[in-house]
């Protein structure tokens, strides 16, 4: 594996160890759980703290921090977007993806009859969402197996045999965040707009573990509702995320809630409509300072090198964790295959997971459990050091 990580393939590794000291939560430990929180940077503590103190050197109510909460604002919309390949245009901040998921859930006009369909690989969060709308508003939902297609099979030629006529709302994941499976997000959202439905046919995508992870061109996706955070794998911090609104998909989706960060007013302050973009689902006062944190988490990621270069080398890390885990007596990994990302899915068969965990813990290294399936999941990143991993498949080993 040693060529994998040449300076010849990955130009910026040779200054990985320096990279890496910009994250304060990486010392004395070997961390493994990018996919429920990544580390915060140093540069991004420094933005957050000089934004806060830039906020009560203006007063924090005034017409000029007023002006500078709407200039950060957009600073951070256009950094999203450039990193996504859209427009600022398209771009809506919230606090995490759970809230840009149900933005695109309650913004539909549901009538009773109307069908949902998602796949059996989606969170709780988004579960519970849907069997609220069901509740009220008496729609039919149903869900096609794309767990089943981990290890062959099409998960496009699935998707379309669930599809009906009153299909109005898809929700997928771009990449499965409990088996790590990457879907190929662009052929399922053409089929879903091509098929013949009552009406247009929308897509909404729980973009959790694939913000910050593989290389996006959101426009070229076409999927309607992308919805994404910053604080996993762009170690941004917690608290603010977004949603990516296609264009074509604007104008059918209502705000659910109204403030005044979407609204358009007239001289007299009374509302007058919505903002004409992804403004329009912002509600009000938010933790401003954050803004700047993620900005600089992004720029960070992109000084090691582009996002196809950190892909690759998380993939081949990926690929050398499953290796040794395959080797592994008593580990048994969840994909046949390499895998794709950096989601690496593996069970211990007749021992506890949860037990597993703990132990790992004990010896520095974090990963976590999912529920569904019975599994412990660990996550690389571009940064991860193939030390950290050999410490991992060590502890794993004295466990079994």
């Amino acid at each position: 594996m040693t060529g994998i990580f040449a300076p010849q393939v990955f130009p910026a590794q040779a200054s990985l160890a320096s990279h890496r000291t910009q994250f304060p939560g990486l010392t004395n430990k070997a961390y493994f759980n990018y996919g429920g929180q990544g580390p915060l940077p140093q540069c991004a503590l420094e933005a957050i703290q000089h934004s806060y103190a830039q906020i009560q050197q203006l007063g924090p109510f005034s017409s000029r921090s007023y002006d500078w909460v709407v200039e950060e604002a957009a600073q951070t919309r256009a950094a999203i977007a450039a990193a996504l390949g859209t427009t600022s245009q398209t771009i809506t901040l919230t606090e995490n993806v759970s809230a840009g998921c149900n933005i695109a859930l309650w913004g539909i006009d549901w009538q009773q009859g109307d069908h949902l369909l998602l796949s059996d690989c989606e969170h709780h969060s988004i579960l519970a969402s849907v069997q609220e709308l069901q509740r009220r508003f008496g729609i039919e939902v149903s869900t096609c197996p794309l767990q089943e297609t981990l290890n062959g099979g099409d998960p496009v030629a699935v998707l379309a045999q669930h599809l009906r006529s009153n299909t109005r709302l898809v929700v997928l994941s771009h990449i499965l965040w409990n088996t790590g499976q990457l879907l190929p997000l662009a052929d399922m959202t053409a089929v879903c707009h091509s098929y013949p439905s009552l009406q247009p046919m929308r897509v909404l995508v729980d973009a959790a573990q694939s913000v910050g992870m593989v290389p996006l061109n959101l426009d070229e996706l076409a999927a309607d509702f992308y919805a994404f955070t910053g604080h996993k794998w762009w170690c941004g911090p917690e608290g603010l995320g977004g949603l990516y609104v296609r264009p074509e998909a604007l104008d059918a989706l209502h705000p659910t809630f109204a403030g005044w960060r979407g609204i358009t007013v007239d001289r007299a302050g009374h509302p007058t409509g919505w903002k004409p973009d992804g403004q329009r689902y912002e509600m009000a006062t938010s933790a401003y300072p954050l803004y700047g944190g993620l900005r600089a988490a992004i720029a960070l990621h992109q000084q090691w090198g582009t996002a196809q270069e950190r892909y690759q080398r998380l993939q081949a890390l990926g690929r050398l964790l499953w290796q040794q885990l395959v080797e592994l007596p008593g580990v048994r990994c969840l994909r046949s295959k390499p895998p794709e990302t950096g989601l690496v899915s593996f069970q211990l068969p007749g021992k506890s997971h949860s037990q597993l965990v703990k132990f790992l813990e004990a010896n520095g290294c974090m990963i976590r459990v999912i529920l569904e399936p019975d599994c412990v999941r660990a996550c690389i990143h571009y940064f991860t050091l193939a030390s950290e991993i050999e410490q991992l498949v060590e502890a794993i080993r004295q466990f079994t």
